[in-house]
């Protein structure tokens, strides 16, 4: 008989029905270059809740929320922009056990625990964009007790860390260490970063002052006590009504080098008119709405550079591997849920009461 495993998988865009649990899934099989993982925990991200209610579609003007977006069109209702392959099992923030490899993989890999390079590359043509695809996307992911991937997305970690912790790094991070280098962040800068409790703003305001840069936090006041420790130079309301004069008041800075933005909306007018001359604004998100207004005056007569922010270049997963087994950066664990207990985890994160990042438990 074929063995089998517990899995949610994604059967359509639209609610949280739409994700649908089985006991009964069909086990993976690694391929000769593949390795099989099985799971310990696999984090939440945006990117899963944005796939599922059809957020990414053009169609869609409005901010990210919980309810599916009825405007949502599904050719186009994925991060890159091509339909998905449905059913499909979601879950980009692995920490597991290697349990077998294929024949042309490491076998120094097995019961390694690990955590997976959420990125997937043409490996004889890793610098191509249009190759890419997301681990959870492009094929299945975490949220199940079993996953396969290429042996060389997958990166041994010796750590204290529980399984959970481990689990809330692998998309913010990355995100996050992507976002400081498309904006050659160093030290010097002052970075202004939006979103500053969740799981990628928490942990661009680490690898930001990582670097030896200064960083300004935007945030709720209900979670500054907890981005506080993080020891941003300033934390500002998530919504000042001048945030320039609100940078001076609490910094003394006229403005800033580097705006790291994940929110957009309406706030992103005063964002850019924070930045210096010569100032570099990186976006790798929009959960307040994306669409913006931008007086293109004030981007080129102040010389500003504007980077997007998705597909990380090779290395920099590695890179936070390394990081991360020094003990140069923490977790934020805000929550954990069985895996059966999926649908409940994802309405705790799309309400955004938490700081740092929800993850789900599925092994020992």
């Amino acid at each position: 008989m074929t063995e089998t495993m517990r899995a949610f998988v994604l059967t359509g865009h639209g609610g949280i029905d739409k994700l649908v649990y089985y006991n009964d899934w069909q086990k993976p099989t690694a391929d000769a270059g593949g390795a099989l993982v099985r799971v310990l925990a696999c984090g939440l991200n945006n990117t899963d809740i944005n796939t599922r209610v059809g957020w990414y579609s053009k169609n869609v003007t409005g901010a990210t929320d919980s309810a599916a977006n009825a405007d949502a069109a599904d050719d186009d209702a994925t991060w890159g922009g091509a339909p998905v392959a449905l059913p499909r099992i979601q879950g980009a923030d692995v920490c597991g056990i290697v349990e077998s490899v294929g024949s042309e993989s490491d076998q120094h890999l097995i019961g390694k625990r690990v955590l997976i390079d959420t990125w997937l590359r043409d490996w004889e043509d890793p610098l191509n964009l249009t190759k890419t695809g997301y681990f959870g996307s492009e094929c299945n992911g975490g949220y199940a007790e079993y996953c396969t991937v290429d042996c060389r997305n997958v990166h041994p970690i010796d750590c204290p860390l529980s399984h959970a912790e481990l689990a809330t790094f692998a998309t913010s991070y990355s995100t996050a260490e992507g976002m400081l280098n498309r904006a050659s962040v160093v030290a010097g800068d002052t970075v202004l970063i939006t979103g500053a409790s969740g799981g990628v703003g928490s942990a661009l305001i680490q690898l930001a002052q990582r670097r030896g840069a200064k960083t300004i936090a935007l945030c709720g006041e209900a979670k500054a006590d907890a981005v506080r420790a993080l020891n941003p130079l300033a934390i500002l309301p998530r919504q000042p009504d001048d945030l320039a004069r609100s940078i001076k008041e609490a910094t003394g800075l006229e403005n800033v080098s580097v705006v790291a933005d994940v929110v957009g909306g309406s706030i992103f007018p005063q964002l850019i008119e924070a930045l210096a001359r010569g100032g570099r604004y990186v976006c790798s998100g929009a959960i307040a709405g994306p669409i913006v207004d931008l007086d293109l005056r004030t981007f080129y007569l102040n010389n500003l550079s504007f980077f997007g922010s998705t597909i990380l270049r090779p290395g920099t997963f590695a890179d936070l591997v390394g990081y991360i087994a020094a003990g140069e950066v923490k977790p934020l664990l805000a929550a954990t849920y069985p895996l059966e207990k999926l649908h409940d985890a994802q309405k705790a994160f799309v309400k955004k009461a938490h700081t740092g990042n929800i993850v789900v438990e599925v092994g020992e």
